[in-house]
């Protein structure tokens, strides 16, 4: 069994476990404001759309604090700006956001989720510049490569703004990790897989494998009410799970298994809400199946 897990890589590097400590930027997105759309991905919930963010430095503190009891004193960490666009608004804004969030000695990584029409040549420059102080991920939402379930997710960019992305983010020496989303309405595992080796031949370093989930307040939610999506049970994640796994580099770094929203907001599929029974599930497959990540390339 071989799968390029993250934790391992963090370990070797860093000599212990490292932590995501979870930031707002306050950025909205486009595909909110107006610009694109005001609806937002078909999945997102919108949940803190526009709010303002809070001082670095106390966001930081609380950060830590819900990590606290697993971290110890030793920990090392990664400044993780996650909701929303988080390269959409003012360049000098988001430099002293990002600044303040690699000052402490122990965080180690910046990490930015970001949509890849948001980089323009300001913003490349900024994580250029912030690169050369630590290391710098941006998170690329692409879910497909498939054009019919990125118009149904309402993505608003096409696949060639993505390669373009990744050629420009690669161009200044910074980690991409990817996302893609297993289930989505319409979608063979053969598609997801085929989306997966895309991933893994883009250039990409990483990638974070999604399980479609239903959220309360979406409109993914009423199409999920009016019987026009399906979510995937478990033992058909694990299977596609491992299609995408043996279709992706064994050097590609996998960043997640699996995602989950907020319990008190999950409609479906319920089960994803047992995050510790799922991991275990998938962990169990994998050495049952003896996995090998890259088997088929």
């Amino acid at each position: 069994m071989y799968w390029n897990d993250l934790n391992s890589r963090l370990k070797a590097e860093y000599g212990c476990k490292v932590y995501k400590l979870a930031l707002s930027s306050g950025c909205s997105c486009p595909n909110r404001d107006g610009t694109l759309d005001t609806r937002g991905c078909i999945f997102c919930d919108g949940a803190g759309a526009f709010a303002e963010a809070g001082a670095i430095p106390d966001q930081l503190a609380a950060a830590r604090l819900r990590v606290a009891a697993k971290a110890g004193t030793d920990a090392k960490y990664i400044a993780y700006f996650q909701s929303f666009t988080n390269t959409y608004g003012n360049v000098d804004r988001l430099r002293r956001l990002f600044q303040a969030a690699i000052e402490p000695e122990d965080v180690v990584i910046l990490s930015i989720a970001t949509r890849p029409d948001c980089l323009g040549p300001d913003i490349l420059g900024l994580l250029e510049e912030l690169n050369r102080i630590k290391p710098v991920w941006v998170e690329l939402g692409l879910q497909t490569i498939h054009s019919e379930s990125a118009r149904y997710l309402r993505r608003g960019y096409d696949l060639p703004v993505f390669d373009r992305a990744v050629k420009d983010l690669k161009a200044i020496g910074v980690t991409v990790i990817v996302h893609q989303i297993l289930g989505l309405p319409g979608e063979t595992p053969e598609m997801m897989a085929e989306t997966a080796r895309y991933i893994g031949q883009s250039g990409a370093e990483g990638v974070k494998l999604h399980l479609l989930h239903v959220l309360r307040n979406t409109d993914l939610a009423a199409e999920w009410q009016a019987g026009r999506v399906q979510t995937l049970e478990l033992e058909e994640y694990i299977s596609i799970l491992e299609l995408c796994l043996r279709n992706l580099p064994p050097e590609t770094v996998i960043h997640r298994l699996t995602g989950d929203g907020a319990k008190r907001d999950l409609l479906a599929p319920l089960w994803s809400g047992d995050k510790k029974r799922v991991l275990n599930a998938i962990h169990q497959a994998f050495l049952r199946d003896n996995l090998i990540q890259g088997s088929t390339l």
